[in-house]
């Protein structure tokens, strides 16, 4: 088949590439301390407000609020404790015109009380009576109950990546298990007459395989589950069998080689050949990784990679992680973190094209400076020299 007809800018391709395949989404329910990184199933909402009852952020006095006005060190207000909150109970202190009970951090406001007032501003006067130095106004030092959440109200969507917050925050509305989504599967096949395993010492035009473990890892750090395959030696029926394989088992297939233009190159006739419609996008206009291979077979995503480590990488961070997020039921493309720096070098582009470069990042009190890390795109050192 034909290669590189039409170079499509990376943006242009992804939206094909992604129109081109749903998502079906199989989900499952877990406990909730277990669901770091997961994305959830559905909307859940409040079995009840948050915080359940009023409640001092302070310790103090827990008070009427109209009771202090017009208090200063000059003036201050006299008023009677009549009680202590104990903690985790329930306040059934009344408080009368003139009266205050002592609270701590996180203890019930009685009934009565709509304030409260630190102990830093108050001073012990006679018997059971404090000074109050300072005017409380209404919902002072407390949190009022429903605060941060009323009964009822949507918690989490449907969607969403559960981070710690989340976490903690199903936790306190007492929700111990929560539905997801299931993680998509992902085999990764490498190919190559020249390619062995790490663990293997190296003869004469051989190389170990990097990308495995390198795409290993990135679907994994994505929300994916991982499944490597054995290297594939450079023939059709090998090929053929080992992409038929992974297909079945599995809801994505990335090649991490044979996407070269190389007159052994089996990985764009293997992907075309495994299902409808094929081949969607073959190459895309970025340095480094324009021979790239996006396809859908039968319904389920294919990604043809450079064979070189740093091409795939960069392939790999714009195709395989926004997979990964369709089909792991993203309502949203997560934010990506970007630090404004100034390039220590001028640096140009072939007009068209998009190009990814890796820096060294340096902070100065002017803001951060970028050195490039040029190297060629088979050297997967000039990445971990970058940041």
């Amino acid at each position: 088949m034909g290669e590189f007809l039409s170079l499509l800018p990376p943006q242009a391709a992804l939206e094909t590439f992604l129109a081109a395949f749903s998502a079906s989404l199989e989900t499952e329910t877990i406990p909730t301390e277990q669901s770091l990184g997961r994305v959830s199933a559905t909307n859940i909402v409040a079995p009840h407000a948050l915080p359940s009852f009023s409640r001092s952020t302070v310790d103090g006095y827990a008070v009427r609020a109209k009771d202090t006005h017009g208090a200063s060190e000059g003036l201050p207000a006299f008023l009677k404790v009549v009680g202590e909150v104990q903690m985790g109970t329930q306040a059934e202190i009344p408080l009368g015109v003139g009266e205050c009970a002592i609270i701590h951090t996180g203890g019930m406001l009685p009934a009565d009380a709509d304030a409260v007032v630190m102990v830093e501003q108050t001073q012990q006067a006679s018997g059971n009576e404090i000074e109050v130095f300072k005017a409380a106004a209404s919902g002072q030092n407390m949190l009022k109950a429903g605060e941060d959440v009323e009964a009822d109200a949507q918690i989490l969507a449907a969607g969403v990546t559960l981070r710690p917050a989340e976490i903690g925050g199903l936790m306190a509305m007492g929700v111990t298990t929560v539905t997801v989504t299931k993680r998509p599967t992902v085999g990764i096949l490498s190919s190559g007459d020249e390619v062995i395993p790490p663990s293997q010492m190296i003869g004469p035009g051989q190389v170990r395989d990097i990308n495995s473990y390198t795409l290993r890892a990135l679907v994994e750090q994505h929300g994916g589950i991982a499944n490597n395959y054995p290297i594939i030696p450079d023939n059709p029926d090998d090929f053929r069998n080992a992409a038929t394989k992974a297909l079945a088992e599995n809801d994505v297939v990335i090649f991490t080689a044979g996407s070269s233009v190389s007159v052994r190159d089996l990985t764009a006739e293997t992907i075309d050949n495994l299902g409808a419609p094929g081949v969607l996008v073959h190459g895309v206009n970025v340095r480094p990784g324009k021979p790239t291979i996006l396809a859908v077979a039968d319904g389920k995503p294919v990604i043809g990679l450079p064979g070189n480590p740093v091409s795939a990488l960069v392939i790999a961070n714009i195709f395989v992680t926004a997979t990964i997020q369709k089909l792991s039921g993203l309502a949203s493309t997560p934010l990506k973190a970007q630090i404004p720096a100034k390039l220590m070098l001028n640096l140009s582009s072939q007009s068209g094209r998009e190009d990814w470069i890796a820096v060294k990042l340096t902070e100065t009190p002017d803001g951060y400076i970028a050195d490039p890390v040029f190297g060629k795109s088979n050297l997967i050192f000039t990445l971990t020299r970058a940041d």
